[in-house]
C-alpha cells in the first residue's frame, strides 16, 4: 500500500510512521469496524484507519487542525475505503456511542474519554503518550476502569550518514497503552496486567 501523503501540516505534527504502524497493529481494525480518533490533527491516523475500517469518525477541537485533516484526507482519497465523518468537537461530548475501536493521540480529557469508553463498551482502545508522568497517570486511569491489557514502551532510531558510516538519531520514547472495555466479559483465561507491571494468569500464577 502506498505511503500516506501529508502535504498539509499542523503545528502538532503527525504521528510518526513507525508509531502509526504499532498503533494500527494494536487496534486490529477490520472491514466492519467503526473507528474513532480523538484529536485528528494532520489526519495521519485517521487516513491509515480509513484504509482498513468500514467507518471512521475523527474528532478535532481546533477548527484549523480539522481543516488540515480534511485536506490531507482528500490527498489520499484513492486509498481510503471507509465512510469518514469529521467532527469539530471536544471529547467526550462529541464521541459516537457505537465505536468498536478508539485512539487517543493526546492527553486532554483522557479520563473522561476513558469513562465513555467503559460506558459504551468500546472493544479496543489505544492511547499514545510521550511524557513519563502522563503515562503513569494514564496507566492508572486504564487500570481503575478495568480497561488495561498492556503497556508498551518503544523507541525508534533513524540512521544517517556520518563520516562515511551510519550513525543514528533517536526519537523520543513512546508509551502505548492498550485496553478493552469488553475483554473482561470474555474471560479467556489469558494474561492480565498486574499492579507491579508484571503479569498473572487465571490459574493462580503470581507472575513472579
Amino acid at each position: 500500500m502506498a505511503p500516506i501523503a501529508l502535504p498539509h501540516d499542523a503545528k502538532a505534527g503527525p504521528t510518526k510512521p513507525e508509531v502509526r504502524a504499532v498503533t494500527l497493529s494494536k487496534l486490529a481494525l477490520g472491514a466492519d469496524d467503526h473507528f474513532v480518533e480523538v484529536g485528528s490533527c494532520t489526519g495521519a491516523v485517521t487516513i491509515a484507519a480509513a484504509r482498513r475500517a468500514g467507518r471512521v469518525t475523527a474528532l478535532e477541537r481546533k477548527a484549523e487542525r480539522l481543516e488540515t485533516t480534511e485536506k490531507n484526507l482528500a490527498a489520499n482519497a484513492d486509498s481510503v475505503r471507509a465512510e469518514v465523518e469529521l467532527r469539530n468537537a471536544e471529547a467526550p461530548e462529541g464521541l459516537p456511542a457505537d465505536a468498536d475501536a478508539l485512539f487517543l493521540g493526546g492527553s486532554r480529557n483522557f479520563e473522561a474519554v476513558l469513562d465513555r469508553v467503559a460506558e459504551t463498551g468500546v472493544d479496543r482502545v489505544v492511547m499514545n503518550v510521550s511524557r513519563l508522568e502522563v503515562a503513569g497517570r494514564a496507566t492508572e486511569a486504564f487500570r481503575e476502569r478495568d480497561l488495561l491489557e498492556e503497556v508498551v514502551q518503544f523507541q525508534v532510531s533513524h540512521g544517517y550518514e556520518l563520516a562515511g558510516a551510519t550513525s543514528f538519531d533517536s526519537e523520543n520514547p513512546v508509551y502505548t497503552l492498550v485496553g478493552s472495555a469488553t475483554a473482561a466479559e470474555g474471560g479467556d483465561g489469558g494474561e492480565t496486567v498486574v499492579a507491579d507491571g508484571g503479569s498473572a494468569r487465571d490459574d493462580g500464577g503470581s507472575g513472579e
